[in-house]
């Protein structure tokens, strides 16, 4: 893609999201117009804020980099993302409204009586929240440095810089409108180029890709290897070489590459004739990919296991996921609340749609980039690879538009729910001035990380903050609301063997300390036993106190569930009045 478009489309979006913001800030006046907009977004609007929020780099980039590297088996993750809000809508939106929280926190200690439940709540939501910004800071590094070459890390920091202003400046109810506007972008950037990039493929008559074996070269691409590359070719491969091959120097030479495993220098550049098959990375292994062999084994030693593992972080997660619960708390009732959820998920069906297709045409244009592992940035390559010239530029630009609105949506969210706990369980008061100070370490510290951490999957990394989600708030969530016998010690317990345990594997996951064998299987995945962790001890632990039960349960199980005009709201202990009214 030409540089010029591209940074001109990502500064329109970055221009774009600062005045849509600054809409916000001229009504943002109250503390409540900080924390839940007031509690007035109607539903609508509403779902459109939810959506663009939700939509993050793993679902506009790493979704489409997945299907192109394993194929349709990936579409799990936005089935299992769209699912997800079937779970929400059935148990949780409502009365979660009707609580009058501000935050997951605030809803613990309501139910429970307990500061300490409070305060382990306050840990994993900023672990989640901080877990789930890293592969949003990644996505906008590799955008970045397609667009300009800039090295990975500045994008992260560009998008931090963004959002901590519009978050610190305006709230909730800036953001609100800012993620609403780029729900719609970020639909429009994908919609329109796919008409042209499907248009274009009929017309190369190109055949529909397989998974069944390597993929083959269309036209002739350029690979430049960032870092050294041990590619492993089956068959004799002509190309031309400018760089360092098997310790050779070359300087634009042709060459063959036997059979058999090859060295590529960082910094060289190989050019592939069409027709070639494409050689993989030596530690890849080759697949076929299908339905009924779920994740097939090249992406887990376990592929069945990682499978469930898959579905129950997604489905369970959303519930749980801080910056996605905290734009219920804006509806103005619980009808409100059932009603957003309905819309997004229309919303998000439409989004998911759109996303196989890249990672299908991806597999045929840009095969490439199973070499260097950008398998991420298949959205941003493709307007060009098939169209070029100025149709490409322009098509490029508004993918990379897109882009930039679905890191600079989802880091806002994320921020929000953060510093929302920061202000209030960190800092000493409740107040607006504490929240801007909060947005400064809840957005820094995951920028920081993101300078170590850039070897995950986007999308793989996500999954991991699902599974944190769904082992912890899950249970506390769908216990707190429908079981009145749950009681402080049996939250505290669930969330920290359910929650604690998850968030412990992904973290050795991300770290790398364990990179094979069954082992790592269940670091990596590990809601198959990390949620029923969490829910037994809820239980069991609440069963053995069952005299722990908090004497207010009987009127916060009717604020939840009954309708609101009936309610007489009641503060939770050591809470101001007036804070819970729904």
């Amino acid at each position: 893609m030409n540089q010029t478009y591209g940074i001109a489309g990502a500064s329109a979006v970055v221009l774009a999201t600062v005045l849509v913001g600054a809409l916000g800030l001229r009504i943002s006046r109250t503390t409540s117009d900080f924390y839940v907009a007031s509690r007035s977004v109607p539903p609508r609007l509403n779902a459109c804020a939810v959506s663009g929020e939700y939509l993050s780099a793993a679902s506009f980039l790493g979704v489409a980099g997945l299907v192109l590297a394993q194929g349709v088996d990936m579409l799990w993750f936005p089935i299992g993302y769209t699912a997800g809000f079937l779970v929400l809508l059935a148990f949780v939106a409502a009365p979660l409204r009707r609580s009058g929280a501000y935050t997951l926190p605030d809803f613990a200690e309501a139910r429970l009586e307990s500061r300490a439940v409070r305060r382990i709540a306050s840990v994993l939501v900023v672990g989640i929240g901080w877990l789930y910004l890293l592969p949003q800071l990644r996505g906008a590094g590799l955008t970045l440095r397609l667009l300009t070459g800039a090295p990975g890390w500045l994008g992260g920091l560009l998008v931090a810089a963004v959002v901590t202003g519009a978050v610190a400046a305006g709230g909730m109810r800036s953001i609100t409108f800012v993620q609403a506007f780029q729900y719609w972008l970020k639909l429009t950037a994908l919609l329109v180029p796919a008409v042209f990039l499907l248009l274009a493929w009929r017309a190369d008559h190109a055949p529909a890709p397989s998974w069944d074996e390597r993929p083959v070269f269309q036209r002739s691409t350029v690979m430049r290897a960032d870092r050294p590359l041990t590619l492993s070719v089956r068959e004799p491969l002509p190309v031309t070489a400018t760089g360092t091959v098997d310790g050779r120097p070359l300087a634009g030479d042709a060459l063959t590459l036997a059979e058999g495993t090859h060295r590529i220098g960082a910094g060289t550049t190989v050019r592939f004739p069409p027709g070639a098959r494409v050689p993989l990375p030596a530690d890849a292994e080759e697949h076929a990919s299908s339905w009924a062999r779920p994740l097939s084994a090249s992406r887990e030693q376990h592929s069945l296991y990682a499978t469930y593992g898959l579905i129950l972080a997604t489905f369970l997660g959303t519930m749980g996921l801080p910056h996605v619960v905290v734009r219920f708390y804006t509806n103005p009732d619980g009808r409100a609340a059932r009603r957003t959820t309905v819309s997004v998920l229309g919303l998000l069906g439409v989004f998911y749609l759109l996303v196989p297709v890249y990672g299908v045409l991806g597999r045929l244009y840009a095969p490439d980039l199973l070499l260097t592992g950008d398998t991420d940035a298949a959205v941003l390559v493709l307007p060009q690879r098939l169209l070029g010239g100025t149709a490409g530029n322009l098509l490029g630009a508004l993918v990379a538009g897109g882009a930039f609105a679905a890191f600079l949506s989802t880091v806002s969210g994320l921020t929000m729910s953060v510093a929302g706990v920061l202000a209030q369980d960190v800092l000493p008061t409740l107040g607006i001035r504490h929240f801007r100070l909060a947005t400064l370490p809840a957005i820094a510290v995951p920028t920081a990380a993101n300078t170590v951490v850039s070897d995950l999957p986007v999308a793989d990394a996500v999954g991991l903050a699902f599974a944190v989600s769904a082992s912890s708030f899950c249970p506390l969530l769908v216990l707190g609301i429908w079981w009145r016998r749950l009681t402080p010690p049996g939250a505290i317990a669930g969330l920290l063997l359910g929650g604690g345990s998850a968030l412990t594997a992904v973290t050795v996951t991300i770290a790398g300390g364990v990179r094979s064998g069954w082992l790592h299987t269940l670091l990596a995945w590990p809601a198959v036993w990390s949620v029923p962790v969490g829910f037994t001890a809820m239980v069991l632990t609440s069963l053995a106190t069952r005299r722990r039960v908090p004497p207010g349960t009987g009127v916060t199980m009717a604020r939840l569930h009954l309708p609101e005009p009936t309610l007489t709201a009641r503060p939770g202990p050591g809470r101001p009045a007036g804070r819970l009214h729904p």
